[in-house]
């Protein structure tokens, strides 16, 4: 008797189904299968999905159409509203690729500075008027640069100042001193008078014509040609 309660209990056992799990993962193709759907309704998003799936392609965020977008500023617009509080202003040609290494750098440093206002001479938009009647020609000479009170200073003592304004005086403080000073003027007039044949261009007189013709060709009434 007893054998046979012990046997109808085990297969009482046996027989009666176990609650299927929530979920089961599929070892052969890992797909995921839903037995007990949930209990409660799924609740609906008050906002649309940050994420969308389309078909045929991965993830992708979803743009939200609300927010602003940000003003394009060109780089021309954002330097001159950088540098609208300028110190001095830096004369220099655009067409010398190893003066624009310089510039370059000093245009870089003064991002965080703004004391620098950068005038490119051999742009044809280049005005003496606004820069101390200073006309190419006389720009092209050697290295000019204008302090915000109208001074006009140039060769080493423009490079030093330049510097100063950008936190790196220490490259120049040496030739404030004399004979220092003088030493390093003449190397840089050097430098000056060979630049063009340096960097493989023409002769200034070759380069004025050039600029002379392309003014004639642009300008209609030859009192608007600025050279």
């Amino acid at each position: 008797m007893a054998s046979r309660l012990a046997a109808s209990a085990s297969t009482s056992r046996l027989s009666r189904p176990k609650n299927p799990p929530f979920f089961s993962l599929s070892h052969r193709n890992f797909t995921l299968n839903f037995h007990n759907p949930p209990s409660h309704p799924p609740r609906s998003n008050a906002f649309p999905p940050l994420f969308i799936r389309k078909p045929g392609y991965q993830w992708h965020v979803r743009a939200i159409s609300e927010a602003a977008a940000e003003p394009s500023i060109s780089n021309k617009e954002r330097e001159a509203e950088s540098t609208k509080d300028w110190k001095i202003k830096m004369l220099y040609d655009g067409d010398c690729p190893l003066c624009m290494r310089e510039v370059n750098m000093l245009r870089e440093r003064n991002k965080s500075y703004g004391t620098i206002k950068f005038v490119d001479i051999s742009s044809d938009d280049y005005s003496s008027e606004e820069n101390q009647g200073l006309d190419y020609e006389t720009a092209m000479g050697r290295i000019h640069a204008i302090l915000s009170d109208g001074t006009v200073i140039t060769d080493v003592e423009a490079f030093r100042r330049l510097y100063e304004q950008v936190g790196l005086g220490w490259v120049y403080a040496i030739t404030k001193y004399e004979p220092v000073g003088k030493v390093a003027d003449s190397i840089y007039g050097i430098w000056a008078k060979y630049r063009l044949q340096i960097t493989g261009r023409p002769p200034i007189e070759e380069i004025l014509e050039a600029r002379k013709k392309k003014g004639d060709e642009v300008c209609k009434d030859s009192n608007a040609c600025k050279m």
